[in-house]
């Protein structure tokens, strides 16, 4: 994920689609491999479509953000905006409500995923560290 945040906003949406994605997979992929050995499943076949339906999802979500957000920057000529971001992490929700059947649950998570998005963009651009280390 180191490349995706040095592609500016709004520029290359396929690279940071791909890459975000990626992200994405790898997520789902090692959650649904702890739900996995947590909750061990019936029968191997059972398993193995669990650890798919988790990957894919996760990397579809991740690829849906990056994309949404990409190209809303692009149409809004306005790359550097966190609406951008908002829009795109709104998107993903509404994929986990159209996932779950459920309106409620689209509702919420496009403005809970909304907001975290945007959040995440006004922190990166005024410097925010999420992590501090002891100086020396």
């Amino acid at each position: 994920m180191n490349g995706y945040g040095e592609i500016l906003d709004g520029t290359n949406c396929f690279r940071k689609t791909w890459l975000a994605g990626r992200l994405g997979a790898l997520t789902g992929l090692v959650a649904s491999t702890y739900h996995v050995v947590l909750y061990t499943p019936e029968t191997k076949l059972e398993g193995l479509m669990r650890l798919a339906k988790s990957t894919v999802t996760m990397a579809t979500l991740g690829a849906v953000f990056a994309a949404t957000s990409c190209i809303s920057g692009e149409l809004r000529d306005a790359p550097q905006d966190p609406m951008n971001y908002f829009i795109g992490g709104c998107a993903s929700g509404i994929m986990i409500g159209a996932k779950t059947n459920s309106f409620l649950i689209g509702t919420s998570s496009c403005i809970g995923l909304g907001v975290l998005g945007a959040f995440f963009k006004v922190g990166r651009q005024e410097g925010w560290k999420l992590l501090v280390y002891p100086q020396k």
